[in-house]
């Protein structure tokens, strides 16, 4: 099998073939791709080089799957190339989420949708990923009525520049702002850009993609925060639910969701963090309690690391449900 990576030289392009390599997927052939100013660099595979080749010439060689991390307009432009001969195409970019006919894939939770017709499929949003994930045994169980959401967000979801931002403020190094303010010792209540109503493009994609994944009719609200992390997003999540829970039942839940672990011990101060999630790939969730606020809530925190659940590991998961479902 042959495996195109386009960005393979970015943040979450090299992550890619990390959790390629890691998870031992059949690959054959892996073809690292990315813009002109990169050929000819080179990335390690199984202990190997590999050449950094042109999208050109990775269409040339006609990869059957072919993993997406290069931004939107890249995306535009090559996924129905390679599209257009067969190849399954893994796009993490924003591109084609919320297109209707193509689907918007987190294999555990809804990767039943997936036909062999789907050439084009959609990696979520880092931060929905990790939202459905938790969302998902929930609301098939109680029913979801709304949410609101708060994330902490790590500085790596913004790629290289915003990693550079946070360490050269913490070393004291003139450098040049990615960010509008500064980040390090500091939040931003900013993540994307802002509509007319004063919504985030960070928040519309969390509130439309979790309606896509899981239910229209769920009602959600969402704040995202730029936080001083280099790794791993956080997420505070009140929800409303149409019946009543029992806190333990609650947690088998979440506990019986693959690829979701509970970490909730307050008492010895056990509950998820980034620092614990940072290269793991589950869902870790805790601060499970009732909100007596108001009848049949609930709130949690929810931890995942963005660069690998959040991107690479969902992307690679998908092209393993397609391998295992015989739909390439």
């Amino acid at each position: 099998m042959k495996v195109a990576v386009v960005g393979a030289t970015g943040l979450v392009g090299r992550e890619m073939i990390k959790v390629l390599e890691s998870r031992n997927f059949p690959v054959n052939e892996l073809i690292a791709v990315a813009s002109k100013g990169s050929v000819g660099q080179h990335v390690s595979f199984k202990g190997k080089d590999i050449a950094v080749v042109s999208a050109e010439e990775a269409l040339r060689q006609k990869p059957e799957i072919v993993l997406f991390s290069a931004g939107g307009s890249v995306s535009l432009e090559l996924a129905p190339q390679f599209a257009a001969y067969g190849a399954k195409v893994i796009d993490n970019s924003s591109a084609w989420r919320m297109h209707d006919n193509i689907p918007l894939v987190v294999p555990e939770v809804n990767g039943s949708v997936l036909t062999r017709d789907d050439h084009i499929i959609a990696n979520p949003n880092c931060s929905t990923i990790q939202l459905v994930m938790a969302l998902a045994p929930l609301h098939h169980k109680y029913g979801i009525k709304r949410v609101v959401v708060s994330t902490y967000q790590s500085v790596s979801g913004s790629g290289k520049k915003g990693i550079d931002q946070l360490m050269n403020e913490r070393k004291n190094i003139p450098h040049n702002k990615f960010y509008p303010h500064q980040i390090d010792m500091n939040v931003l209540p900013h993540a994307g850009d802002f509509d007319d109503d004063g919504n985030t493009s960070e928040e519309i994609k969390l509130t439309n993609e979790t309606k896509k994944i899981l239910d229209p009719a769920i009602l959600l609200t969402a704040t995202v925060v730029r936080v001083p992390v280099k790794g791993g997003h956080s997420e505070a999540v009140n929800i409303e639910f149409e019946n009543d829970f029992t806190l333990p039942e609650v947690k088998r839940l979440l506990g019986g969701m693959p690829g979701v672990v509970v970490l909730d011990f307050p008492g010895a101060n056990l509950y998820p963090m980034p620092i614990l999630a940072e290269g793991k790939d589950e869902v870790f969730v805790g601060r499970i309690r009732r909100d007596t606020s108001r009848e049949n809530c609930l709130n949690m925190w929810v931890v995942s690391d963005n660069l690998r659940k959040g991107a690479a590991t969902n992307a690679v998961q998908i092209a393993e449900f397609l391998l295992f479902k015989k739909l390439v």
